[in-house]
């Protein structure tokens, strides 16, 4: 989100990490290094890709392989399959941080989320509508909504259904972008 003023252009930024336990298990520099590891398939290009030592980036493995339990690479010696790999857990890690990224991201610049804090809001293009069906997936779920007119169907994550609670029968509203449909729905204070 950009903010004009008259002498200067101010940004919103913000970083993901992912802990466990509350402590840090993954941030930028470490999905730089599982990713530069994916790439070369050695742990001393991806060093020299990402500009850290041999000695910093295991020790940086280690840690991650330790606060989740299991290890995040494997290493084959010898012969032509030798080199510093990728685990299931390691590649799952960097699914789960480009995830939460995304969706800070569009967080951090969907307009209508904005207007909701109290910021201006240019679009104003809800529409009022009713869930009538959900399909749920691992990552992505379809959400069929029924206005006045029409139906509508929106893509959206998952997780996103289930951090709005979001079923068959709910009152909710479609906001229209030029290139999607976006499902919002108001808070229910619980008591």
């Amino acid at each position: 989100m950009r903010v004009t003023s008259k002498t200067r252009e101010m940004e919103t930024r913000a970083k993901v990490w992912i802990t466990e336990d509350g402590k840090p298990v993954i941030g930028e520099g470490k999905v730089a290094l599982l990713r530069a590891i994916d790439e070369e398939g050695s742990l001393r290009k991806a060093c020299s890709k990402v500009g850290v030592s041999y000695k910093h980036a295991w020790l940086v493995l280690n840690k991650m392989s330790e606060r989740l339990g299991e290890d995040v690479v494997m290493t084959t010696r010898g012969g032509k399959q030798q080199g510093t790999f990728l685990t299931d857990a390691g590649r799952k890690l960097i699914r789960e941080y480009d995830i939460s990224k995304q969706l800070l991201n569009d967080t951090m610049h969907d307009e209508t989320f904005r207007e909701d804090l109290g910021l201006h809001l240019s679009a104003r293009n809800r529409i009022p509508a009713k869930v009538i069906e959900v399909e749920k997936g691992d990552l992505a779920s379809r959400v069929k909504v029924s206005i006045e007119a029409a139906v509508l169907s929106s893509l959206i994550t998952t997780e996103a259904v289930e951090k709005l609670d979001i079923k068959e029968g709910d009152e909710v509203f479609a906001v229209i972008k030029s290139t999607e449909v976006l499902i919002g729905k108001r808070a229910v204070k619980k008591d």
